[in-house]
Parts: C-alpha cells; sequence; structure tokens
C-alpha cells in the first residue's frame, strides 16, 4: 500500500512539475512585459498593488456560497443539454474578391462568430478579435470547439488588413494560430496595454504595434482608436491574471462612429463613454458567456441592451455567441433574451448571418436565422 501511495504521489507531482515547464514553455501562453512597455503599465493608474484592476471592486464570484459555486462549476463537466447547436449554423461563404476596395465613406460589417468582425471603414480594413481557430483553449485537445468548423473564408485568403485591433488577451480573443497566419497581412497592431508582448512573442514586429492606456487614442490614417475601459480581466497562464490590460473600443471616421465592447460587466463606464464620445452608429456588445455566478466580468443580456442605451447607440450588433460555449446556457439563450429585451426598449438590432456582409446605415440584417436550428 505504501509503495503504491508513493508511486501515485511521484505521478501527481511529475504532472505537476510538467505542467508547470509546459506553462512555462509552450508559446500559446505568450510572454510578460518588459522594457518600457513595462514601465508604461507600472505608471497607468488602473495598475495598482502589482496588477491592473477595474474602475469598480469587481470580484471574479458573486457571493453565493462556496457549495453553490462548486455545483455550478462542477455542471462543465458533464455540459448542458443545447449548449451546441445540433447541426452547422447558416453561413455564408466568402471569396477574396468579396473584398476588392474599401469604400472612403460609411461602415461594413462582416461578423465570424462570437467576438471576431471585419470591419471596413473609412477606407481601411479592421479585423477585431480576430480568433478564428477551432478552440477557445491554449491546446488543440481540450477546450470548448467552435460551432462551425468551417469560416467563411479561409485566413489565407483574406485580403490585405490595415488594422487588427484587440480588447484583451482571453484565447477566445486572442489566438496565437490565427495570429500566426495575420502578422504579415497586417499592418499595424492596436492593443491595450501589456498585450504587446504577446504579439512580439509571436514574431509580430515591435515598430507594427500600437498599445494604449484607458482614455488614450491613436489616429491610423484618418481613423482614431481610443482606448476606453471595460469591466473584466485577463490572463494566458498560471501566474499571469490581470498582467494586461482588457479595453473597449471608440473608432470613429470622418463620418461613422463605431464602438467594440470586447468582454465586460455593466457598469457605469458604458455611460461614461456614451457621454464622452456617443452617439454611435453601431455599438458591438457581448450578449453570451453569462452566469449569476461572475455577472461582474460578464453581462447578461438585458444589461447588453441597456449598455447600447446608455452608449447612445444607433444600432446594436451582439457578438460573443454563436460560435463557442463558454457557459452554462443554451447556445441560442443570450440572442433570444436579448431579442426580447430590444423589442421592450424599441432598439434597433442586427443579427447578421455568419458571413454576412452588411452597411452600417443600409438596411439592417435582422433574420432570426438561430430559430431555425436546433
Amino acid at each position: 500500500m505504501k509503495k503504491f501511495m508513493l508511486t501515485v504521489l511521484s505521478f501527481i507531482i511529475a504532472a505537476v512539475i510538467g505542467g508547470a515547464i509546459f506553462v512555462n514553455q509552450a508559446p500559446q501562453f505568450g510572454a510578460s512585459a518588459e522594457g518600457t512597455s513595462l514601465e508604461r503599465i507600472k505608471k497607468s493608474p488602473q495598475y495598482r498593488d502589482g496588477k491592473f484592476q477595474n474602475a469598480s471592486p469587481t470580484p471574479m464570484m458573486d457571493e453565493s456560497p462556496f457549495l453553490d459555486k462548486v455545483k455550478i462549476f462542477s455542471k462543465f463537466i458533464g455540459g448542458v443539454e443545447g449548449g451546441t447547436p445540433e447541426g452547422k449554423l447558416p453561413m455564408v461563404s466568402l471569396k477574396k474578391e468579396d473584398f476588392a476596395a474599401v469604400a472612403d465613406t460609411g461602415v461594413a460589417i462582416t461578423w465570424f462568430g462570437h467576438s471576431a468582425v471585419l470591419l471596413e471603414m473609412g477606407g481601411k480594413r479592421i479585423f477585431a478579435d480576430p480568433m478564428l481557430g477551432q478552440r477557445a483553449s491554449p491546446v488543440s485537445f481540450i477546450g470548448s470547439k467552435r460551432f462551425n468548423e468551417e469560416l467563411p473564408i479561409n485566413i489565407e485568403d483574406l485580403p490585405p488588413l490595415d488594422i487588427v485591433l484587440l480588447s484583451h488577451d482571453h484565447y477566445d480573443h486572442l489566438d496565437r494560430g490565427s495570429i500566426l497566419k495575420l502578422k504579415d497581412k497586417a499592418r499595424h497592431f492596436i492593443v491595450p496595454l501589456g498585450v504587446a508582448a504577446h504579439l512580439v512573442h509571436w514574431g509580430v514586429e515591435a515598430n507594427k504595434i500600437t498599445e494604449l492606456d484607458w482614455w488614450e487614442d491613436t489616429s491610423f490614417e484618418g481613423i482614431s482608436f481610443t482606448a476606453a475601459p471595460a469591466r473584466h480581466f485577463s490572463g494566458r497562464g498560471l501566474s499571469d491574471r490581470d498582467q494586461t490590460l482588457w479595453s473597449s473600443w471608440v473608432l470613429k471616421s470622418a463620418d461613422k462612429s463605431v464602438y467594440f465592447g470586447g468582454d465586460s460587466g455593466y457598469d457605469t463606464h458604458f455611460k461614461e463613454i456614451g457621454d464622452k464620445y456617443g452617439p454611435f452608429d453601431l455599438t458591438m456588445l457581448e450578449c453570451g458567456q453569462y452566469n449569476e455566478a461572475w455577472k461582474y466580468i460578464h453581462m447578461m443580456p438585458e444589461q447588453t441592451a441597456q449598455a447600447h442605451l446608455d452608449l447612445k447607440g444607433r444600432v446594436l450588433m451582439p457578438t460573443h455567441w454563436g460560435a463557442f460555449s463558454l457557459a452554462l446556457h443554451q447556445w441560442k439563450e443570450p440572442i433570444t433574451r436579448l431579442s426580447a429585451a430590444v423589442q421592450q426598449h424599441n432598439i434597433s438590432m442586427a443579427t447578421p448571418i455568419i458571413g454576412q456582409r452588411w452597411q452600417v446605415g443600409g438596411p439592417i440584417p435582422q433574420q432570426p436565422w438561430w430559430k431555425d436550428v436546433k
């Protein structure tokens, strides 16, 4: 018995050591900021007590009893009935020729599922949170798998990009495999403080990256980008929690104004951003992967509608749904609840099919396509 216990203990120790080495060495976990970037981080008003912090106190989990939290996370093991669609989601297949030219005015939007959005704005192509991998995970065999294996267009066939815009470094928003395929297609990367270290580690040239703190802005050939607050957290490994900043983004061209929310719990920052930069022709706000247990870092769908109103938005396009199951709700519950909320508030909501290219200010895609998918 003693020998058996020693053998088991040895395996456990070896697994822990092996896991730690893997996390420290595997490139997909990224890298830590250093040099000038690290100095900027330390001077940031958002960086306190050795980590980035939200504007409001933000516990990762709510105040429910510990055993309730254990029960919640135990459900992840078995999954949720209806958590993933039984069939493929409808999708528009695209070719490189579909992106022949970018108009100097207006905004064209192509949603790739979850939070990946290609914007054609002010004569530029901007890919926000281009997570185009198969799993929201650091490894290929564990983690939530994309509902549709196919993308609207292969990454290799995408047209040249002017900007890759990132909201934070979580795996469902920042994917190493996607960056490796996009790094030579994109002219520039605009990211929150600290995120550049990951990109440089993966081969992106440092002079192609601009890092911003909240309320800082930069311009790129006629388009302004402002990093704005979000209520969330960051980290890709075991020891880097909140060492990079998370942001939402305000984009303005000569004739249009767009808000990209990334991930966020509901808070007063939406109204503050709306007062400073609104109104917005389009808001892109998360509506999925929520739970009452982590309500401070992911909005409920009804709060998504309220955030849109706070931002003084004209059209709302929900994101953070339609690609991965990262919570315990059914896959179509977010859009079902949000549809009811926007109807109550008389909000115009765009619900494009994945890959459907549409013009902001033109006809709004509003087909309830999810109702035809089990």
